[in-house]
């Protein structure tokens, strides 16, 4: 058996991903950051992008987190790398999605949110301001900058 995946349900009801890949390496575990402008953001639109998520990434071994709020989706995806690229193909064509920006890709040797199939963040005060932003704070990011947000996220999380 190549590897398996078991889904569980956390105390708050959330789809958690379990990974178990035996003695088998995952030799193209990547990750991918981008960013993008919220199309119609309410919570109606957040919980429909993130049940699609949790539902679909599961099946292609993909993990990672979504960063969230009126002005800004910042996420982290992570898995296998034809799973992930496919998958952020579709987030670009996603009408839900303006402006979206790949700030940071790399190989990995571990997942920063193993056991989430979509960790869901609200912005942190610890992250930029809208009125940042706007003055393009996430543009002069550097991709090790957006990495540090997520390593942040990683550590508060279980």
């Amino acid at each position: 058996m190549k590897g398996a995946v078991r889904i569980r349900r956390s105390r708050c009801g959330v789809r958690r991903l379990d990974l178990y890949c035996g003695s088998h390496a995952v030799t193209d575990l990547i990750q991918l950051i981008y960013s993008s402008k919220p199309f119609g953001f309410d919570d109606a639109a957040l919980n429909g992008i993130l049940s699609i998520a949790r539902w679909n990434n599961p099946r292609e071994a993909i993990t990672g987190a979504l960063i969230c709020r009126h002005d800004l989706y910042l996420q982290l995806l992570e898995g296998p790398q034809a799973a992930v690229e496919k998958r952020y193909a579709s987030i670009a064509r996603d009408k839900r999605h303006l402006d979206v920006v790949k700030r940071a890709f790399r190989p990995v040797t571990e997942r920063l949110f193993p056991n989430w199939a979509m960790r869901d963040d609200p912005s942190r005060s610890w992250m930029w301001t809208a009125e940042e932003i706007d003055a393009g704070a996430l543009d002069r990011a550097t991709p090790e900058d957006v990495i540090a947000i997520f390593q942040r996220l990683a550590a508060e999380v279980d």
